[in-house]
């Protein structure tokens, strides 16, 4: 899949819709009733710890509003917090610091959840296993989130719907014949890389030996699983999926499979708590 890019014009853009969003269509009232020309200084803290990320998303959102807003980034982008943490210092006119506060967080607290989750499953399983999101996105966030991803040391799955073949079981069940829907893939492969999902070995031994990429192991107990890998290890690359969690990631990866997709690292992260303190 192509890799995750965070230009600036995309930052930019992205910062501008979140700003329209919460400003749409006459401002911050409440903000509009302090003093334009008041100058602060606010601390940007970590009330918990984790990765901290989409530290350029939260600078441009202060700087689209205000260019004279000042910002010290205090820590590295996709580097461990700790409680209390100090993360920048923000200075300048105090009403253009609060319009931008809340989306300035928001795209912080959501980017470090994601990294800091993915983290966490990474590290349970200590690189025996690749950990991989899924397409399991908010819409119109996919970028973000993967970026997210691999700024907590997972692996980016395909981005969208034509960088690969992923032949599930619904396109198995509307076929009927799993080895001839492979041989029309293998036909119009193109390039791209070929999935084949399986949540049983009698149809992981109806398709061994046909030349596609990848065998993604769906809902597969352990011990199933371990057996489709060692079936399936001088033929494919393999991967596990379904319903892994923190508490079973680490059983899933001594079965030597390679990656491991998880959808909750995006769907059901949860955001890190960052406050702005004046």
């Amino acid at each position: 899949m192509p890799k995750i890019k965070l230009s600036k014009n995309f930052i930019n853009n992205v910062c501008k819709l979140a700003l329209n969003e919460d400003l749409y269509p006459t401002g911050d009232i409440t903000s509009n009733l302090l003093k334009n020309n008041t100058k602060i200084k606010a601390n940007l803290l970590s009330n918990q710890a984790g990765i901290i990320g989409g530290l350029e998303f939260a600078k441009q959102t202060f700087k689209l509003i205000d260019k004279k807003i000042k910002i010290k980034i205090k820590k590295k982008e996709g580097s461990q917090i700790k409680k209390g943490s100090l993360i920048a210092i923000i200075e300048g006119n105090i009403k253009n610091i609060l319009i931008g506060e809340r989306v300035a967080l928001n795209f912080l607290s959501h980017i470090s959840g994601i990294a800091t989750k993915t983290n966490s499953f990474v590290k349970k399983v200590n690189k025996k296993s690749k950990i991989c999101c899924t397409r399991k996105t908010v819409p119109n966030l996919r970028v973000i989130q993967k970026y997210a991803v691999k700024l907590g040391g997972g692996e980016n799955h395909r981005f969208n719907l034509s960088d690969e073949f992923l032949i599930k079981d619904n396109h198995i069940a509307a076929n009927k014949n799993i080895r001839e829907i492979i041989k029309q893939a293998i036909k119009s492969k193109k390039g791209k890389k070929i999935t084949v999902e399986i949540d049983n070995l009698n149809q992981l031994k109806k398709i061994i030996g046909l030349k596609f990429d990848r065998v993604l192991f769906d809902n597969m107990n352990v011990k199933n699983l371990r057996k489709g890998v060692k079936l399936s290890k001088k033929y494919y690359e393999t991967e596990a999926s379904g319903n892994i969690t923190i508490k079973t990631v680490k059983s899933v990866a001594t079965t030597g499979v390679d990656r491991i997709s998880v959808g909750s690292i995006t769907h059901s992260a949860p955001a890190v708590d960052l406050k702005l303190e004046i």
